[in-house]
């Protein structure tokens, strides 16, 4: 299949899980496709990215090993994602990453994502933090600068003063997140 042909592809996902879950199976069966559908994604201005990005999101899910050859691509674009309906799913993969870097089970993201890979996810989450976005973005952002201050003392405490701050102009969803992310934090 051709980047086109993928593109032409993607007009087909929609928000429904099996329709997402159809399209990143197509992709885990056929991982020559990740290149294209990460170039279809980080085309920022273009609709179809957001469908590119629920795809990868869902293969992440499914496989995310499946990543690891472009962590560097990944990274090095995320900043650049800014649609809603992309940033989400972007920020779950931001997600993944770190958690399964900070699992104890072992895997293969412990040893392929690299410090620059962990800056890159950390700039895109404070980034997250600090824009408008939706709730969504900002609580995987939350967990994943969580795991990462683990790490870079520096985070917590930027991570609680950004959520302190926004405490009282944010939603119920976002003060319960906020709450367990401190408490975690203070522990």
């Amino acid at each position: 299949m051709t980047k086109d042909q993928l593109y032409n592809e993607l007009d087909y996902v929609n928000h429904s899980r099996e329709k997402r879950l159809h399209y990143a199976h197509l992709v885990i069966d056929n991982p020559k496709l990740i290149t294209p559908l990460l170039e279809i994604l980080f085309k920022v201005d273009d609709k179809i990215s957001c469908r590119a990005a629920w795809v990868l999101e869902f293969m992440c899910g499914e496989q995310l090993e499946l990543i690891i050859p472009y962590l560097d691509t990944f990274t090095n674009n995320l900043t650049k994602v800014h649609l809603d309906s992309a940033v989400r799913p972007v920020a779950k993969i931001c997600e993944y990453l770190t958690k399964a870097y900070y699992s104890k089970t072992e895997n293969k993201i412990k040893s392929m994502l690299q410090d620059i890979h962990k800056e890159k996810i950390t700039e895109a989450c404070f980034d997250w933090m600090l824009n408008d976005e939706k709730i969504a973005p900002k609580a995987y952002a939350m967990n994943s600068l969580f795991l990462l201050g683990k790490e870079k003392a520096w985070i917590h405490p930027e991570l609680i003063m950004i959520l302190e701050r926004d405490f009282k102009m944010q939603s119920s969803g976002y003060k319960a997140r906020a709450r367990h992310i401190v408490q975690k934090i203070e522990l």
